[in-house]
This record gives C-alpha cells, structure tokens and sequence, in this order.
C-alpha cells in the first residue's frame, strides 16, 4: 500500500461505513493472535530512546486491509496488529492503536501526533523522503474482479482500457497513473481512487469499476471472504518490501532501530512466523537479514 498504502472489505462482506480521516482510538486483541507472542529481550529494549520508554507510543493503522489490519467489530485485528503487539512486548514498551485514514498516517507521523506508522506501507524512495521504514515483509500487488468478469490480466499493459479501483494514497494508485500516460489513446485507463478500500471492492461489486488492483496478499483474502463475489485475475506484480514507518528525526531513527533489532529477534525465536502463518501470508516472509532501514530499491 501496496498501501501501498484503505474502508475494505471485512470478513465476510463488503463493509459500507466509512472511516475518513482520523476515527477514535480503538482496542487491538491477542484473541485471535498466534500461538507465542514473544517475550522481553533486554538487548533490544535498550535501543528504544529514553523519551518514549515511559509513554505510551500511539501507533497509527488503517483498520481496513485484512488479513494485514481490519477491525472485527470494535477490535482491531491482522497480522500487521498481532506483529506490533510482539514488537511491543519484545521492546518493554506501549503502544496504542489508532484507526486512521492511510493517506493522513505519514502527516501525522511527520507532525508527531503519532511515532509509528503500521500500516502495510510499501518502501519506496519517495516515501522514503518523509518517514523511514523497517522493512519488514515483501508483497506484490494483485488484481481482482466480479467472479462474472471475463477481464484478464497479464501485466501492468492489461489496465489500457479498463476502469481501475484503488484506494487514494497507495502505490497500486500512483502506478495506474504512471501507466495511464502509456496506454494509447484508443484504450485509456481511468483511475478509480477511493478513499478507503471498501469504497474501492463496493466500486468493483457494482460495476462502477471493472478491477480492484491492490497488495497480492490483500486481493486474495477479499476474494476469499466475498463469498464467490470476487475472483483473483493473473500473477502478483511490482513485488516489494513492506515497512513499518517513523519519523525523519533522531527519535524516530532510534526507534526505527529499536523496532528493526525486536523483528530480528522475533524471526529468530519463531514469533515472526508463527504470526504469518496464523494469518495464512507466510509466502511473503523475508529473513531477519532483509529487515533492514530504508531498503527501497526503485
């Protein structure tokens, strides 16, 4: 979001209210998190800068990109949530999870009002130039349609005459804009951008649009939870990694190494992958020496 970047679809339907914005702090659970959730390890603890040991860290996610974070009634749940509680507890820290918009996440972290985004964001060099990432996990994107479609997809060239749903602020937005100056004239592409993810997967259901382009691992559980409404459309493309997100200050670096040396240590006691298999994404596990900062490579 790849969020890269999202309301999406929920488990099980198409969710229609909309978060905008920044919605109200919310809970986050463990009762659906995986087997072993990590424990304390002092060395990595140390890295965390003195000013946020005591405080609780507000952390800012949007709830709406399952299986990676989306909310199950008035909880937050995902792999990306189950994760940063471990993070958390491997670091001897607090975090708090707020529910927000994904195109006001990075904003926010600029302007401190949050020190951590967790959101699915894909690194990359632009982005890079506002926050720093943790990379953490590698993902291409996706395509998905009406289980009716007859839409085939072999490639970024397949959208030159389609109408395309993402949601606003993702890197799957700001590609189909790159391709639309490619596509010939006879056959151009119209980019669909909504503010959420669910906006974007209702466009599609509708007819309004005629494909969803999203992360791979995030089209497929659409389609899995749409029951039969959906279809996932050719291979994952632009695979790239993942990061967590905090501010360009000497702060937000500490942290950013605090968090990258917790992840190294949850690959190598098995919470990292315990996580992900729970959440059925283990094909896109990267090993503790791709969690690196700043790893884009476009």
């Amino acid at each position: 979001m790849a969020r890269n970047l999202r309301l999406r679809l929920m488990t099980g339907s198409i969710g229609v209210a909309a978060m905008m914005t920044v919605t109200n702090v919310v809970t986050t659970s463990t009762a659906n998190a995986s087997p072993t959730t990590g424990a304390f390890n002092a060395r990595a603890a140390r890295l965390v800068p003195a000013s946020l040991r005591h405080v609780t860290i507000q952390v800012a996610t949007d709830a709406t990109y399952a299986p990676d974070e989306f909310m199950r009634g008035t909880t937050m749940v995902g792999f990306d949530i189950d994760l940063m509680n471990a993070i958390a507890k491997t670091l001897g820290i607090t975090v708090h999870a707020n529910n927000v918009t994904f195109d006001n996440i990075i904003a926010g972290i600029a302007s401190n009002h949050y020190q951590i985004g967790n959101s699915s964001f894909t690194d990359n060099r632009a982005r890079e130039k506002q926050v720093n990432f943790i990379d953490y996990f590698q993902e291409g994107e996706g395509v998905y349609t009406k289980a009716n479609s007859t839409v085939a997809f072999h490639g970024m060239k397949s959208f030159c005459g389609l109408k395309v749903a993402v949601e606003t602020g993702t890197v799957e937005q700001s590609n189909v804009e790159a391709l639309a100056k490619r596509c010939p004239a006879s056959r151009p592409v119209t980019v669909m951008a909504f503010p959420t993810q669910t906006e974007a997967n209702i466009a599609i259901s509708s007819g309004q649009a005629d494909v969803g382009f999203v992360d791979a691992q995030v089209g497929a559980y659409i389609v899995s939870t749409s029951t039969g409404a959906f279809k996932s459309v050719g291979s994952a493309v632009n695979v790239t990694p993942t990061g967590i997100a905090t501010a360009k200050t000497p702060t937000g670096h500490a942290l950013a190494m605090a968090i990258q040396a917790a992840i190294r240590v949850l690959i190598a006691n098995g919470t990292y992958h315990a996580i992900l298999a729970h959440w059925g994404v283990t094909a896109f596990a990267v090993p503790a020496n791709k969690v690196v900062l700043n790893g884009a490579g476009d």
